[in-house]
C-alpha cells in the first residue's frame, strides 16, 4: 500500500511538474520583459504608501501622450516588492507586439502596484486612498507623457475586488475597467457609480475561490442593470481555464492568463475554450488582434488630472469589505468540490496527453 502511496505521489508531483513546463514554455522573452519594470514608491497617506513595478514606454525625445494601465494583482502576490509582476504574465503587455496594440499611442505605461501584505494588509478600502496618490503621483511626474484620457485599472481576485473598488471611488479617473474572477459582491448602489463606464469581467466557469455562478455572475448582472453603455461592457466566460497554448492551468481561478494574454490563443486564433457576450447578451466575436488592448483603447474619459480626495464615492457606500466567496456555507461547499473535481481533470489530463 506505501509503494501505490509512493508511486501515486510521484505521479502527482511529475504532472504537476509537467504543466509548469508548459506553462513555461510561453514564457520566452517574459523574464527580460519583467526586467524592464522599474520600482516606484507614492507618498505616503494615512501611515501607508504603495510601491509599484512600473513599465514605461517613452522614449528619448518622446512627446507621445501614453495611455496608463494600473495592474492589481491577487491575495499572496503583495508579500515582497517585486513578486506583483513576477508570478503572472503581466509583463507580456509590455512587450513591442502588445504595446503597438494600445491605439493611437503605440505604447502605454503599465503600473504594476502592490499591496502592503508584508504587514498583514490585502487591497481593501484602507489602501484606496494611497494607491490613488501613487497614481496621482506617478501622473504628475511622467506629465509630458500621460494621456489622461486613457487612465485603465484591472486586476485579478483580490486585485478584482480593487479594480471595482477604484472605479466605484473615482470614476472620473478611469476611462474602462476590467475585474478578473473579482472578489466582491458589488451592490447596486456602487454600481449606479459605474453607469458610464465600460467594464470587462472575465472568470472561469469553475472557478473553485470565486464562484462563477453565485459570485461572478451576479456581479456581473448587477454591474449590466446599472449601465447606460450595456453594448460596451463584456463578459468572457473560460468554461475550462486554459493557458494560450491550450494547456490546463493549475486552478480554474486562473482566469488572468486570458487577459495577460490579450484574449487570444499563442497562434493568434480564440483563446481556447472561451466565449464573450456584451451587456445586451449578444455573443461578441474577437478578430486578432483587437482583444482586451483594443478594446480597452477605444474608450476614453473627461478626466482633467484632478488629484482624488479621500476614499471618494466609497465613503457613502454601506461596505463591510468582505470576500464574496465566504458569503454562503452552500458556496463553500460547491467551491471544495469544483477544486478536488479540477485538480484530478488536470491530473488525468496531463497523464493521458503526455503534456512532458
Amino acid at each position: 500500500m506505501k509503494r501505490l502511496l509512493s508511486l501515486f505521489l510521484a505521479i502527482v508531483i511529475l504532472a504537476i511538474s509537467c504543466v509548469a513546463v508548459n506553462a513555461a514554455s510561453l514564457g520566452d522573452g517574459l523574464d527580460t520583459l519583467k526586467t524592464e519594470f522599474l520600482p516606484g514608491e507614492g507618498p505616503v497617506v494615512n501611515g501607508y504608501s504603495i510601491d509599484y513595478r512600473y513599465f514605461s514606454p517613452v522614449k528619448e525625445s518622446d512627446s507621445t501622450k501614453y495611455p496608463i494601465v494600473v495592474w492589481l494583482h491577487g491575495l499572496g502576490e503583495g508579500k515582497e516588492e517585486g513578486a506583483q509582476i513576477e508570478e503572472n504574465n503581466i509583463a507580456y503587455w509590455a512587450s513591442d507586439e502588445f504595446q503597438a496594440r494600445f491605439d493611437p499611442a503605440g505604447g502605454a505605461f503599465i503600473i504594476a502596484a502592490r499591496s502592503r501584505e508584508e504587514m498583514g494588509i490585502t487591497w481593501d478600502n484602507s489602501m484606496v486612498e494611497p494607491l490613488r496618490a501613487a497614481i496621482d503621483d506617478f501622473i504628475q511626474k511622467n506629465s509630458a507623457n500621460v494621456d489622461l484620457s486613457r487612465i485603465y485599472v484591472g486586476g485579478f481576485s483580490m486585485g478584482g475586488k480593487m479594480t471595482l473598488k477604484m472605479a466605484v471611488a473615482y470614476p472620473e479617473m478611469f476611462a474602462a475597467a476590467f475585474p478578473i474572477c473579482p472578489a466582491w459582491a458589488i451592490g447596486s448602489d456602487a454600481a449606479a457609480v459605474l453607469a458610464d463606464m465600460p467594464i470587462w469581467l472575465t472568470s472561469g466557469k469553475l472557478d473553485p475561490l470565486v464562484n462563477y455562478n453565485l459570485a461572478v455572475t451576479p456581479a456581473w448582472k448587477t454591474i449590466v442593470a446599472a449601465s447606460n453603455v450595456k453594448e460596451d461592457c463584456r463578459f468572457s466566460t473560460l468554461k475550462t481555464v486554459r493557458y494560450p497554448d491550450g494547456k490546463r492551468t493549475l486552478s480554474s481561478h486562473h482566469a488572468w492568463f486570458a487577459v495577460n494574454y490579450d484574449m487570444f490563443a499563442v497562434d493568434n486564433g480564440d483563446y481556447p475554450d472561451m466565449t464573450t457576450e456584451n451587456g445586451l447578451g449578444e455573443q461578441v466575436t474577437l478578430t486578432y488582434p483587437d482583444g482586451m488592448i483594443s478594446w480597452l483603447s477605444s474608450h476614453t474619459s473627461d478626466f482633467d488630472g484632478a488629484k482624488g480626495v479621500g476614499i471618494g464615492n466609497l465613503a457613502d457606500l454601506d461596505d463591510t469589505d468582505s470576500m464574496i466567496t465566504a458569503d454562503s456555507i452552500s458556496m463553500f461547499i460547491d467551491s471544495v468540490i469544483e477544486a478536488i473535481s479540477t485538480f484530478f481533470e488536470n491530473f488525468f489530463e496531463t497523464i493521458f496527453n503526455t503534456v512532458c
